[in-house]
């Protein structure tokens, strides 16, 4: 089983909490919402897309 998420899914994911975009992570082991500082897990493929499991991310911001 892949432990990536496909390109198609990437595209139609949003944050459920601000409903923006998010993007996968460097080590693809989950998805960053830039607006709202989450990364969400990828847990065996799968998208863990709940608020309450999210953890903070530091975000760096164009100043």
């Amino acid at each position: 089983m892949s432990k990536t998420v496909s390109p198609e899914l990437l595209n139609i994911l949003a944050c459920p909490k601000c409903k923006g975009e998010v993007k996968l992570t460097e080590d693809e082991h989950g998805l960053i919402c830039e607006k709202c500082g989450l990364l969400y897990e990828i847990k065996e493929g799968i998208p863990v897309m709940l608020i309450d499991e999210a953890k903070p991310y530091p975000v760096k911001r164009n100043k």
